[in-house]
């Protein structure tokens, strides 16, 4: 979806035939230049459609972020209710047992202790998945530096590449005239 490329043929053909060309050779001439042009050359607006879908790219990938972190705090708020309420159900068991105290205290150091070392294993396996999220991450930012650098070269390169098609379309055709 380019715009097209502003060039006089009319001059140029002009120009063309004041040098010695016949009409039909300034008329091909002036064709094939604008078609040259229309056909290989960037313009402006193909620049701002690339940056336009490189933004977009930036936009949804800080979404996808937004999203992952939202879900960690959903995550954390859940394992919080849920030790809650395993803070609520030891309570409401002391109180009930009261009469069978020395079982009690021993079954509660017991589930104590497991629930202590349940905790410290989901702690660390939580720690472990947020450290690789992080990675992650980190991953995806560098390899979209990384593409997006690339195709800032590949453009250079095209850009310079037409630029010396056109330079020397323009040095054949001086040596013509």
């Amino acid at each position: 979806m380019s715009a097209p490329i502003m060039f006089d043929s009319l001059a140029y053909t002009k120009k063309l035939k004041s040098a010695g060309f016949t009409e039909a050779q300034a008329e091909v001439q002036a064709e094939t230049i604008v078609e040259f042009m229309e056909e290989r050359l960037a313009t402006k607006l193909d620049v701002e459609l690339i940056r336009r879908d490189t933004k977009e790219m930036e936009v949804g990938l800080k979404h996808d972020v937004e999203l992952i972190r939202r879900e960690m705090k959903e995550m954390d708020v859940g394992l919080k209710y849920d030790i809650e309420l395993i803070r609520r159900e030891m309570k409401e068991m002391d109180v009930g047992l009261k009469h069978d105290i020395e079982l009690v205290r021993r079954e509660i150091k017991e589930m104590e202790t497991n629930l202590r070392h349940e905790m410290k294993e989901m702690e660390i396996g939580l720690k472990r998945e947020v450290e690789i999220l992080r990675r992650d991450i980190k991953e995806m930012e560098i390899r979209l530096k990384h593409d997006m650098k690339a195709l800032e070269d590949r453009m250079v390169i095209k850009l310079g590449g037409l630029m010396v098609v056109a330079i020397g379309a323009m040095a054949t055709l001086i040596k013509i005239l």
